[in-house]
């Protein structure tokens, strides 16, 4: 009787300890893909801290960025590290950013400043900097085939789409005619509610909130935005004459934006998948 208590207990223990092995490959996994879907982001990231702001070889440091973010995209497309249509998707994302960017520093809301000169600015804002939004539209596409990404119960695209709209329109509205982010926040909280992403970091479904990506990733992009203001790739009014934190308010607008982002790919992946309908 013993004997059999012993195996018993051995077997449990072995389970046990499957499972723990299992989870931690699976964290592992899961690392390392969320690690190569920001290739770009880490990369691009680097160079931001690690370029002198004097420039290099007598080039201005705003204009060697752009340089480097267009470098590395052309070689993450030639080592088949990033697809075609991935790349059409990040150009995308960086004409959207850099439209708001103009915006934001304009002489009328000056809500930035990019304090450098550079040959490469355009009304006030270096081309590098939409490749900062396009580095979470990077992400994102790399993320949704890496992990092999389903979403279930996605609200209507018409509905997803006129929040998006809405969300991107008042970043430039806010400063005329009020800030509507909370409205719009409990809006998106509505319709994505019951939506869930599916993804697999390694060979089983695993699946989280959506909402809950959306907050996780609008953290990460805020401090990766503090650590940019502290190196003085931008500067807001408040820090111009020494740094501080960048307000938790930041927060919220980057997960809008985020959700934004995520319909942008979300519909290109549904108007793709209608057009191309594989044969019977």
């Amino acid at each position: 009787m013993l004997s059999t208590l012993d195996t018993i207990l051995m077997d449990g223990s072995a389970r046990q300890f499957g499972a723990v092995r299992r989870a931690l490959a699976e964290l592992l996994y899961f690392g390392f893909k969320n690690a190569r879907a920001c290739l770009f982001v880490f990369t691009f990231m680097a160079a931001v801290l690690t370029m002198p702001r004097a420039g290099l070889f007598g080039i201005a440091r705003y204009d060697l960025l752009l340089l480097v973010a267009v470098a590395i995209q052309l070689w993450m497309l030639k080592r088949g590290l990033e697809t075609l249509d991935e790349l059409k998707a990040v150009c995308l994302f960086h004409v959207i950013g850099f439209a708001l960017e103009a915006f934001k520093v304009s002489a009328s809301v000056a809500s930035w400043s990019y304090p450098d000169a550079a040959l490469t600015k355009i009304a006030g804002v270096p081309l590098f900097a939409g490749f900062m939004y396009a580095s979470v539209g990077s992400y994102m596409v790399q993320a949704w085939r890496l992990f092999d990404l389903r979403v279930r119960h996605h609200p209507s695209y018409w509905a997803a789409t006129t929040i998006a709209i809405l969300i991107y329109v008042n970043f430039f509205t806010h400063h005329y005619i009020g800030d509507y982010r909370w409205y719009l926040a409990a809006v998106a909280l509505g319709l994505y509610s019951r939506t869930t992403v599916i993804y697999r970091p390694l060979d089983r479904d695993r699946q989280m909130p959506l909402l809950l990506a959306f907050v996780l990733i609008g953290f990460f992009i805020w401090l990766a935005e503090n650590i940019s203001t502290f190196v003085g790739v931008w500067r807001y009014p408040n820090q111009l004459g020494a740094w501080s934190l960048v307000h938790f308010s930041k927060w919220s607008s980057w997960s809008l934006l985020v959700i934004m982002t995520f319909t942008i790919v979300a519909s290109l992946k549904h108007i793709k998948a209608k057009i191309h309908v594989p044969p019977p």
